[in-house]
């Protein structure tokens, strides 16, 4: 008899002593009499020994059947109680949460989040990794990944979490040198500084009105996979800069930068919380791609709390 086998006789066994009657263990089990007795008489002829004086009255234990009995019933206990705290750490934010994301967003938005997380869910520990590079989640142990643009993978369990906005800034020092671009052809006669990430090709995207887009090729003296790199250059006057809304922000506060090209918008991206699969998913992700879901509003990049 196979252990699952077994533990099952064993659970049918202890409902047949407890109602009295394998029809109504049968019924319980939702299978037939015949089935319950089959099960029972296997574990008597594996332990050679009778556990059940059978008669037209019901079933009653003899002295090694109560034996077995009690032994029984305490397994099935464990085994209820294995479960109920499986089900119950299950159903709490609990234990180590490892998060992935981008290094820009994750220093200058996941952290400060991540904090005030953890301070609303005191049982749950985080580990975070910041790449730039694409992650896998499965190879890396990872439990929640924080996501820019559109996503490939379908077999990822995925939350929609907002839209991360960029736009085009420039020092005023670089302006009045330089001059105000008035529209996006304006840029060919201008310093770009490239985030190589995404802009790879030296083309920036512009979003029109009527939902058409426009690109524009553009070149500089500076080409950088870091955006805080790019954001330095373009706060020292070295050219204009297509930045994320939300790295751009202090500088655009304190005056350091301005923006360029207010009517003509650059592409948006998708944020999204992907996590290894879309079944199963613990309530330590689901507590924190709820609380995620709740921080990209409009103009999120202004409120963020301070690291």
């Amino acid at each position: 008899m196979q252990g699952m086998d077994r533990l099952l006789a064993m659970q049918m066994f202890v409902r047949v002593v407890e109602t009295g009657s394998f029809s109504k263990a049968a019924r319980e089990f939702a299978t037939t009499q015949p089935t319950v007795t089959k099960q029972v008489a296997a574990i008597e002829a594996r332990l050679q020994v009778r556990l059940l004086n059978r008669n037209t009255r019901g079933v009653s234990l003899t002295e090694s059947g109560a034996f077995y009995y009690e032994k029984c019933k305490s397994i099935a206990r464990e085994v209820e109680e294995a479960d109920n705290v499986v089900q119950l750490r299950q159903s709490q934010a609990h234990g180590l949460l490892r998060i992935g994301t981008s290094v820009a967003f994750g220093r200058r938005v996941v952290v400060p989040l991540a904090l005030d997380f953890m301070a609303r869910h005191p049982q749950v520990q985080l580990d975070l990794s910041f790449d730039d590079r694409y992650t896998d989640l499965v190879a890396q142990g990872i439990d929640v990944a924080l996501r820019m643009g559109k996503l490939a993978d379908s077999s990822l369990g995925a939350r929609f979490l907002g839209m991360n906005p960029w736009t085009l800034v420039a020092s005023p020092k670089y302006l009045k040198k330089q001059g105000t671009p008035r529209r996006p052809a304006d840029l060919s006669g201008h310093t770009a500084l490239i985030y190589s990430i995404v802009q790879g090709d030296e083309v920036w995207r512009f979003v029109q009105p009527k939902g058409n887009s426009l690109s524009v090729p553009v070149s500089g003296r500076l080409r950088s996979n870091n955006l805080s790199a790019v954001l330095a250059a373009a706060r020292g006057g070295l050219g204009i800069a297509a930045l994320p809304r939300y790295v751009a922000q202090a500088s655009l506060v304190s005056g350091h930068v301005v923006e360029v090209l207010q009517d003509h918008a650059l592409p948006e991206q998708e944020i999204h919380a992907v996590f290894p699969s879309p079944k199963l998913v613990a309530a330590k992700v689901q507590a924190f791609v709820a609380f995620m879901q709740g921080q990209f509003g409009p103009q999120w990049w202004e409120t963020l709390p301070k690291a």
